[in-house]
C-alpha cells in the first residue's frame, strides 16, 4: 500500500512540474552562475560558492523535467 501512495504522490508532483517550461530550469542556472559572479566580483567568496553550486541542480532538474514531459510518468 505504501508503494501505490509514493506513486500517487510522485504522479501528482510531475503531472504539475511537468507544466513548467524547460528554459525555467536553464535560466536558474545561469542565473545562479551570474549572482555568484557578481558575488565573487564583491569580495564575498563563501556566498559566490554557495549560489553557484546551485548551477547543476536546476539543470538536473531540467533534465528530470524534460523525461517527465517526454516519456511522461509511470
Amino acid at each position: 500500500m505504501n508503494n501505490a501512495k509514493e506513486g500517487e504522490v510522485t504522479k501528482k508532483i510531475e503531472n504539475e512540474t511537468s507544466q513548467l517550461p524547460s528554459v525555467l530550469w536553464l535560466s536558474l542556472a545561469v542565473a545562479s552562475m551570474a549572482v555568484s559572479a557578481g558575488l565573487k566580483i564583491s569580495g564575498k567568496g563563501k556566498d559566490a560558492l554557495f549560489v553557484g553550486q546551485w548551477a547543476a541542480p536546476f539543470m538536473l532538474l531540467g533534465i528530470y523535467n524534460k523525461i517527465v514531459k517526454t516519456e511522461g510518468n509511470d
